[in-house]
């Protein structure tokens, strides 16, 4: 999307904005589509936050590669931290010592990390990657929607009259702070909907509008403050909603020393007063450490990058124990993501240039915690170019969420991303709103088993048709092996899966495959 036409259209969103806590807040307006998107038809109490770490994360000095340290301190010696005082959250990786809040409620089983995340081809622009990322497009086609308001067109040319209304008196998405994410841009309007703060509850009440001139930007003018009217009846439920409960948890610093938190902070009061919104965007800026990632002397344990880590884990962390406090920790789960990585090499302003993939967080007590996929690979001499090669596509894990936290049918999410993508476990099977968890694969079986060392083994089932993934995994979870990765036909399948090179053990095979999983032992001698 244009840099002009993006603003064009996001600003009857940001017309106005409401205060809570001292926090701007945004409601992205109730749609059919985003309905489907969040399964909105079905009942459902589950809640989805996002936090946005604006301007390219550093994975590698976030998630680290215990097991590749010679590699990691030839690339970026200046600002690696001392292998000693990593965090480990396995055998061969581990965490950043500012996140130690984190590295707990990893071992208390509420995080899970999710290696190597981003796109085929990437693209090393802070404003067209937050597009993709918001998109759901592709790197080389430029789409002027969201993910979510791509269907309101032809649908619903009128959107907004007529909402929010009875049967939906609340939104179903909410950002706090300044920023309307690109997810819901429609056609013709953005369909993030800044809730203004006016006085003028009568015309609220009437629908009724002040009047504008009879010309374009008159029109213009005149459906700005249409929008603007009709949101204040999502302000009034907000406000309801964070009157009926309070902070606490004692955790959260005090207000304004980490915005992350005190964001989050008002998504627990809304969530615990029974707001029945389902998504909430939250966002943490200052990712973009060309320089100065960590100081030019002392330890490579602080500075700028270790104190944006320490706010996420400080955040999450006060934000959990107060869903926990309230009883509704089971209800929300949550992820991080940022427009790109950064690269493996660092750079001679003890700083880090835009990169590619980067490990993505999820948490709350419902997700799988563990290290999905192997630490990436870094080259025993990386150059200044070379970049942490992609395992998952975002949209894997996006899709992965919305078909097991809101039952969305694999019909709209192929619909909503323009095709399928494969799935990603990121939540436990138990998680589920509907069912215990995914399906699991009939009559899976891997044969010989015992398997002998540099052979191989067969791993048989009858597939469903679609994507899917045959993957090896060692007991502490991490991607040995990929057998399949690739469209399947419907019916039996014989999938040779190879083992020559690995030590002799017990791993985990499993399949993946839509709406059904399957995991066994193998047993290599």
């Amino acid at each position: 999307m244009k840099r002009r036409d993006f603003l064009q259209t996001t600003a009857a969103a940001a017309a106005g904005t409401a205060l809570l806590s001292g926090m701007p807040i945004g409601a992205y307006g109730y749609s059919p589509q985003l309905a489907a998107l969040t399964n909105a038809t079905t009942q459902s109490d589950k809640v989805l936050v996002i936090i946005q770490l604006q301007g390219g994360n550093d994975g590698l000095n976030m998630i680290i590669p215990l097991d590749q340290y010679p590699a990691l301190m030839a690339a970026r010696g200046n600002i690696a931290l001392p292998q000693t005082s990593v965090l480990p959250l396995t055998t061969a990786t581990g965490i950043h010592p500012a996140m130690a809040a984190l590295h707990n409620l990893y071992q208390n089983g509420q995080v899970g990390v999710v290696q190597s995340v981003g796109y085929p081809n990437p693209n090393f622009s802070h404003f067209r990657a937050t597009d993709i990322w918001t998109s759901g497009s592709d790197s080389n086609v430029t789409l002027t929607t969201g993910w979510a308001g791509r269907y309101l067109d032809g649908e619903y040319p009128g959107f907004p009259t007529g909402f929010p209304n009875a049967q939906n008196p609340d939104p179903l998405a909410i950002s706090i702070g300044s920023v309307v994410s690109n997810c819901v841009q429609g056609p013709s309007v953005n369909m993030g909907m800044a809730i203004a703060s006016t006085t003028s509850f009568l015309q609220l009440l009437s629908g009724g509008v002040d009047a504008a001139p009879n010309t374009p930007a008159g029109h213009e003018l005149m459906f700005i403050r249409q929008v603007v009217s009709q949101t204040q009846v999502y302000t009034s439920a907000i406000q309801a909603a964070a009157a009926r409960a309070q902070t606490l948890s004692p955790l959260y610093p005090a207000a304004g020393q980490n915005s992350l938190a005190d964001q989050l902070k008002i998504v627990a009061q809304l969530v615990s007063g029974g707001l029945q919104t389902r998504i909430y965007v939250c966002t943490l800026g200052g990712f973009d450490t060309h320089t100065l990632q960590v100081p030019a002397t002392g330890s490579t344990t602080t500075g700028t990058h270790a104190t944006l880590l320490g706010k996420i884990a400080e955040a999450v962390n006060a934000f959990q124990d107060d869903l926990r406090r309230h009883s509704v920790q089971d209800r929300v789960v949550g992820l991080t993501f940022s427009e790109f990585g950064r690269r493996i090499k660092s750079n001679s302003g003890n700083g880090t240039d835009h990169g590619s993939a980067a490990p993505l967080l999820v948490f709350g007590t419902k997700v799988n915690p563990m290290v999905h996929g192997p630490n990436p690979t870094l080259p025993a001499n990386a150059g200044v170019n070379d970049n942490v090669a992609m395992q998952f596509d975002f949209r894997s894990i996006y899709t992965s969420i919305l078909q097991d936290w809101f039952q969305v049918t694999p019909a709209t999410l192929t619909q909503l991303f323009g095709r399928s993508f494969p799935y990603v476990p990121v939540l436990r099977p138990g998680a589920l709103l509907a069912t215990a968890g995914p399906a699991e694969v009939a009559d899976f079986t891997v044969y010989p088993n015992p398997a002998p060392r540099d052979g191989r083994t067969t791993v048989a089932y009858d597939s469903a048709g679609g994507h899917v993934q045959v993957v090896l995994l060692d007991t502490l979870g991490r991607e040995v092996r990929r057998a399949v990765d690739r469209e399947l036909p419907r019916g039996a399948q014989q999938l040779p899966l190879d083992l020559s090179g690995l030590a002799a053990g017990a791993y985990y095979c499993q399949v993946r495959e839509a709406r059904r999983t399957g995991s066994r032992i193998v047993v290599v001698e």
